[in-house]
């Protein structure tokens, strides 16, 4: 009741206007639900990797890349799929700086993501130590923060942004294919001590090639964890998808 009230006089002081239309959202997140309601959830999926999938198809779903060639990772939660307005939202909290858009994307992954397998500690994908003094803040870093904040029962063990490790600079990925994404990030990441028996969760924003995912599950799994999985809020179509 108190937390109500509270939200209702912080909403009349200071409204909030949605991030994608501009009018006031009328609840606490700058989301208004017609806006919400135009996301795409990723609904028919991969169950390894989370590509979408044709709907229809009885059974276990498992997309033909994870069948012959199947990941370190053992499945990617990706509850959204990455249209426009949901790049939009992720292009102002990650380039412009508007960390204030974190618990709302938070906020998304969580409201479609009701339940969720048992981990013990999330792990957000490392910036190298150039690129974190240039940007100011690690995305990854404030999602799992921030996932930790809203739903503490989310991993029993929180979160560690101090396990791994990125220990070089790697090219921008955009633009790059698989085969050259997994070039890229051969030897980028260590981890700083033994994870033995853990079962961990990566975090990171979008999930695209799983270049860096599978990356970073090597090199978990080689420090001792029992189960990786990666955790995105949204995963772009396969090419020409």
């Amino acid at each position: 009741m108190v937390n109500e009230c509270a939200s209702a006089l912080l909403e009349g002081l200071f409204p909030n206007h949605c991030c994608l239309c501009g009018l006031r959202s009328h609840r606490d997140v700058p989301l208004c639900p017609g806006c919400e309601g135009d996301l795409l959830p990723n609904g028919c999926c991969c169950q390894r990797c989370a590509v979408p999938l044709a709907a229809g198809s009885g059974g276990p779903l498992l997309c033909g890349g994870c069948l012959q060639r199947p990941p370190a990772f053992g499945r990617v939660i990706a509850p959204w799929l990455y249209s426009e307005q949901l790049a939009h939202l992720i292009h102002r909290w990650k380039y412009r700086g508007e960390t204030r858009l974190t618990s709302l994307l938070a906020h998304l992954w969580l409201r479609e993501i009701p339940s969720h397998g048992a981990v013990d500690l999330l792990v957000p994908v490392p910036l190298h130590w150039r690129k974190l003094w240039r940007r100011g803040f690690n995305q990854s870093d404030l999602l799992c923060r921030q996932l930790c904040r809203m739903r503490p029962e989310i991993a029993s063990g929180g979160y560690r942004g101090d396990l791994v490790r990125r220990v070089r600079p790697t090219a921008a990925q955009s633009g790059m294919s698989a085969v050259e994404r997994r070039r890229n990030l051969q030897g980028a990441f260590t981890t700083r001590g033994a994870c033995a028996t853990l079962r961990v969760a990566i975090v990171d924003d979008v999930f695209t090639t799983g270049a860096t995912a599978e990356a970073m599950a090597r090199t978990l799994r080689a420090a001792g964890a029992s189960a990786v999985d990666v955790w995105c809020l949204a995963r772009t179509p396969p090419p020409g998808g």
